[in-house]
């Protein structure tokens, strides 16, 4: 986890606060989901993670710094990971592929983390909500250039991008959400071969169906 800049801490070593926060977060975040974030206290958190409760103050200033940057954590990692997929492809399915390959294996790596997200944002003061609301809607860019790409070169047939946009975030986020419900029939590989089946196929116009099928992506 990177030292964020809107989380004051005593510790100025970047490495170390890195580190120690991540121990921390990791901690909170499986206490935040089990029992929710109103019923845990920072106490919880610091013997989850194994470490004093005044350590945990050397690094956070209260239990909602620990939850602000639990969930910073998910868009941060969408937002570094999901880009450097689309290196050295030139096709614009190819691309949109990799995005949805790429979001729903975060999603899978941080799984807690997402449902947490949704239960947990709310929880947050208005200044900090925004900059999570600010941070998924960088995310969720990625997807729609993507699409407004396909669109541009004949490849796809959207009625309503931005609608599009949502399905393609709300696809990724359910292998979290209702894993429940998924996991006995579907691996990770299979969730996402059945996302492009639904979220990709039925807007492909001839020509795009001829490279999708020529190109094999998903």
């Amino acid at each position: 986890m990177a030292l964020s800049d809107d989380v004051e801490s005593m510790v100025t070593d970047p490495d170390l606060v890195s580190k120690r926060r991540g121990q921390i977060v990791d901690a909170a975040v499986r206490l935040f989901s089990k029992q929710g974030y109103a019923r845990t206290s920072v106490q919880q958190i610091s013997k989850e993670a194994g470490v004093s409760t005044g350590l945990i103050y050397q690094y956070f200033g209260d239990k909602d710094d620990i939850l602000f940057l639990a969930l910073k954590l998910v868009l941060d990692t969408y937002e570094r990971d999901i880009p450097p997929q689309f290196i050295g492809l030139d096709h614009p399915l190819e691309k949109l592929g990799a995005a949805l390959r790429a979001y729903c294996v975060v999603v899978d790596n941080l799984r807690s983390a997402t449902v947490l997200a949704y239960r947990a944002t709310r929880s947050l003061p208005v200044r900090r909500r925004v900059i999570i609301e600010n941070a998924e809607t960088r995310t969720n860019q990625l997807f729609k250039d993507v699409l407004a790409e396909c669109i541009g070169q004949g490849l796809l047939k959207v009625p309503n991008i931005e609608l599009l946009t949502y399905q393609y975030v709300h696809f990724s986020h359910a292998w979290a959400l209702k894993h429940w419900a998924f996991n006995d029939k579907y691996d990770l590989e299979s969730y996402i071969h059945e996302g492009g089946r639904l979220l990709i196929e039925p807007f492909l116009t001839e020509q795009g169906r001829k490279d999708w099928e020529r190109l094999a992506i998903i």
